[in-house]
């Protein structure tokens, strides 16, 4: 063999085996890519929030948490316990919407956002929460205070009443407004479950699910400060928060085929994050979950006999909504009863708890919600006992 042979045959063999070495190690490194180091976890939902929560608030299951207990600066979603309470003492009607509300010093003194209200300026209560709710006014979180409770310290030893009450273990106000403080904080799971206090409230869902009001005749436009509002399907209350130690937070509810979450995000950092990042959130968890739904909280499900009433039957209504939170493709096998005596004795009370309305799958039960009378019945007089029992002879 010539020289000139020897040489072609020993580069070919040289292109080879470089060819070869090269596919055996672009394939090690793909594998590498692919195969997952020691001790990894699975890609999942994750948020640059420093603390987060989902919560189904029916059945209180969590569909996803961060740090939920941390205890953090909230910046103005305190204002959701200030409308809270302030709601709550309309509700109860120690205060009327069209209270005038008379701005103190301390109230006028107050920086931040606000209204800009002047010393002695009056205006409705009904104003004021509005105000609170879109503009997060801090001036008008003080007057407020001041009107339902005499002074911000008593409104807020109210507001720190009610997180107790609630059995908050991570919560505690200074202030009604949210304005940095030291020994101001909440979690994420705590907002949540004020939030979701508050959604029972129905002067509280008004306000909070308001996009727009027309303050002082229309001179000066409230926009709510909870864009989700306008830019997530089924978004219907909430409230933002921004201080340079809170950063950005927002805690938010939304609805979708009869299932509700409500989300909370404590400390993002970038503008308008709370806002992306609660609605990464919510589509985690409507991608996963679904509600099967059997009643409405107060809707009639069955009747129930009377004995020595002025009425034989009443109304048997849920006092809770009957739903049941599923992962998606588990909705079939639930079997719903109603577990009620015969009969009930008169008089009964409207709201009275008389039974369950129990559900359950392959044998176990997975939810009881009490059942109550819709109506007062009143119980029927001798005479009128016995016209029914010689109406039932004749």
């Amino acid at each position: 063999m010539s020289k000139r042979r020897w040489v072609i045959l020993l580069v070919a063999a040289l292109v080879f085996s470089m060819t070869v070495g090269q596919a055996a190690w672009a394939a090690q490194e793909a594998a590498k890519e692919k195969t997952p180091a020691k001790g990894a976890v699975p890609a999942g939902l994750e948020t640059t929030a420093e603390a987060a929560v989902l919560l189904e608030p029916v059945t209180g299951k969590i569909a996803y948490e961060k740090e939920m207990d941390k205890r953090l600066p909230m910046a103005s979603v305190t204002k959701l316990m200030t409308l809270l309470v302030a709601t709550d003492a309309v509700e109860k009607g120690d205060f009327k919407l069209t209270d005038n509300v008379v701005t103190s010093e301390n109230a006028w003194e107050m920086g931040g956002s606000q209204i800009y209200l002047e010393i002695g300026e009056e205006m409705s209560l009904w104003d004021m929460l509005a105000a609170i709710g879109l503009q997060s006014a801090n001036d008008a979180c003080v007057a407020v205070a001041e009107h339902i409770m005499g002074s911000e310290e008593a409104f807020v030893e109210a507001m720190n009443d009610k997180a107790k009450s609630l059995a908050l273990e991570n919560t505690n106000f200074v202030n009604c407004h949210g304005l940095t403080a030291d020994n101001h904080y909440t979690s994420a799971y705590d907002l949540a479950q004020i939030l979701k206090e508050g959604l029972k409230n129905p002067l509280f869902r008004k306000i909070t699910a308001m996009k727009e009001y027309d303050l002082r005749g229309g001179a000066f436009k409230l926009w709510n400060t909870n864009k989700l509002l306008w830019w997530y399907d089924g978004a219907d209350a909430g409230k933002t928060g921004w201080t340079e130690a809170a950063k950005y937070c927002l805690a938010s509810s939304a609805e979708r085929n009869g299932l509700r979450f409500i989300c909370v995000v404590l400390g993002t950092e970038q503008v308008r994050s709370h806002f992306s990042e609660s609605m990464k959130i919510f589509d985690y968890g409507y991608a996963r979950y679904k509600s099967v739904n059997f009643a409405e909280q107060g809707a009639g499900v069955g009747q129930l006999k009377v004995s020595k009433g002025q009425s034989d039957m009443v109304e048997v209504q849920a006092l809770d909504k009957v739903s049941v939170i599923v992962s998606k493709g588990e909705e079939k096998g639930f079997e719903p009863k109603l577990e009620l005596p015969e009969s009930i004795n008169a008089p009964v009370q409207k709201g009275q708890e008389v039974g369950s309305y129990v559900v359950s799958k392959n044998g176990q039960e997975v939810l009881r919600v009490k059942l109550v009378a819709g109506a007062d019945v009143p119980k029927a007089s001798l005479g009128q006992q016995m016209r029914r029992v010689l109406d039932s002879v004749y």
